[in-house]
């Protein structure tokens, strides 16, 4: 009974909530959208792939649209020039979080460099991870550590090669990149390619994308967050507790050890903050789960995406191949890390690959301090922005053939993807910009340039180019329904 009473109590509050914030709005000229309905707004109109839907929705209402989301009001932009305009003239204003209901789970929003407000604790966390991991002298620093995980995953496809064998090339990609964080961070693998516990993190991983991403009645009616509705709380706070557990043993393993000879490592770094209390044993578990969920799975999509996508393009996959014989010279690997500077073909494809296939659809949710002016329409204060990056990749008016996966596009363009041109963001812009940026683009272009020139590939199930699956599942990320088995071939 008194859940019964619980709930006709907030429908009441919800309605009231809704009449009051529509007499508020009224008063504001918000961007043009769709007409909600009574109550859930335009929830109804999302479905299973939301970047896709409201894309749909711009050629009626424009680049700079509005939405009801239950309560919350939703500003979506989906358009190079509103982007520009909103990172260049309000970055400050619009750099809050919209975090999710599920964030919550564990004290995660309140620990999280991905999730905390621009403030002192996430300026300290984001020059820590800077410092420690982003700079260009740690970078340089740790080439050999990315160069033998890159070796190590030549070896696993010149066995598979031996026995005909097909790659599980985001299963490969996923592993590769989550040894060359255990190895950066704690001078270990956490996973080798022929075990089953690369597969256990990354579905962990891609579960904790997914819940967090997925539609939730808590984060459109958050006066209802408390009854958890669609239990998504829950799955989450397990999935939470597992990675972090996971951290738990490896730092209480590490403070038993003394480690006289060993390496520091940037693990060592983090628990002597800890000593200077810059940081606590909390901030530190729920940093490395931004580092590693943030720096797997995008990088190891891109490279899924990125060979997809040649493999639907048989001619692109051979320029490509092409381009590394002429500057590396056959059997005169492995590709060095400034072999890429002279691979501009490359470099093309893998900006195309981010332009169709953005790490993520949306840029993660940004929220409003204060009304603002933007593109002569308000943004009022507390609303969500979504950044419609699947979209901008695509729009016609930018780009010719949007729909056609064509690197040639970017061999004359200076066009980058440092978030200072607009036309393509896959990490984002301003304040909020993915600060692994650096990182992901070493790993994706040499993972990428070291399996082309190490191999010739076809398809595992034997498809025709242009039969190759490309449906996407939506989550944080953009991950392939159909997982890419590509067969290696010798060259």
């Amino acid at each position: 009974m008194d859940y019964y009473y619980t709930i006709t109590l907030s429908l009441i509050v919800i309605l009231l909530a809704t009449l009051l914030l529509k007499l508020k709005l009224g008063k504001t000229k918000l961007p043009p959208g769709p007409k909600p309905w009574p109550i859930i707004g335009n929830i109804h109109m999302l479905g299973d792939k939301p970047h896709r839907s409201v894309a749909k929705l711009v050629n009626k209402y424009g680049p700079i649209m509005s939405l009801k989301l239950g309560t919350v009001t939703t500003i979506v932009i989906s358009s190079s020039e509103v982007a520009k305009e909103m990172f260049l003239k309000h970055d400050l204003a619009l750099s809050s979080r919209m975090f999710p209901d599920a964030s919550r789970e564990t004290n995660h929003d309140k620990l999280s460099m991905v999730w905390l407000p621009v403030g002192p604790k996430w300026r300290n966390l984001r020059k820590i991870v800077m410092v420690q991991l982003f700079t260009n002298q740690r970078l340089d620093a740790s080439q050999g550590i990315r160069q033998k995980k890159v070796n190590d995953l030549v070896e696993h496809g010149r066995v598979c090669c031996e026995k005909g064998l097909p790659v599980d090339i985001g299963k490969a990609g996923f592993t590769t990149s989550l040894n060359l964080l255990s190895n950066t961070l704690f001078s270990m693998d956490l996973a080798s390619h022929d075990s089953l516990y690369s597969q256990e993190f990354k579905d962990l991983v891609c579960h904790i994308m997914e819940e967090i991403a997925v539609p939730n009645v808590s984060d459109f009616f958050p006066v209802l967050r408390h009854l958890d509705l669609q239990g998504i709380r829950k799955k989450t706070r397990g999935h939470f507790e597992k990675m972090l557990g996971i951290f738990e043993k490896i730092i209480d393993q590490r403070v038993k050890d003394e480690r006289v000879d060993a390496q520091h490592d940037v693990l060592d770094s983090l628990l002597q903050l800890v000593n200077d209390n810059e940081l606590s044993l909390d901030d530190v578990k729920h940093l490395l789960m931004d580092i590693f969920v943030a720096g797997t799975d995008t990088t190891s999509n891109a490279l899924e995406w990125a060979m997809t996508e040649l493999l639907r393009n048989p001619e692109k996959l051979a320029k490509a191949q092409n381009e590394l014989d002429q500057v590396v010279g056959k059997n005169n690997g492995p590709i060095q890390e400034s072999d890429i500077s002279k691979l501009p073909y490359i470099q093309a494809v893998v900006k195309e690959t981010m332009r169709l296939h953005p790490p993520g659809p949306f840029l993660i949710p940004h929220k409003a301090d204060k009304d603002v002016e933007l593109c002569d329409f308000i943004v009022p204060k507390n609303a969500q922005i979504w950044v419609n990056i699947w979209s901008i990749g695509r729009d016609s008016n930018v780009w010719p053939n949007a729909l056609l996966f064509w690197p040639e596009r970017f061999l004359e363009s200076e066009v980058d993807m440092k978030g200072r041109d607009f036309e393509l963001i896959p990490f984002g812009s301003g304040r909020r910009m993915c600060p692994g940026m650096p990182l992901a683009y070493r790993m994706v272009h040499l993972m990428l340039a070291t399996l082309l020139y190490s191999f010739n590939w076809k398809h595992g199930n034997g498809l025709n180019p242009e039969d190759i699956d490309v449906e996407e599942k939506f989550g944080l990320t953009l991950q392939k329904i159909q997982p890419l088995l590509a067969i290696p071939l010798s060259r």
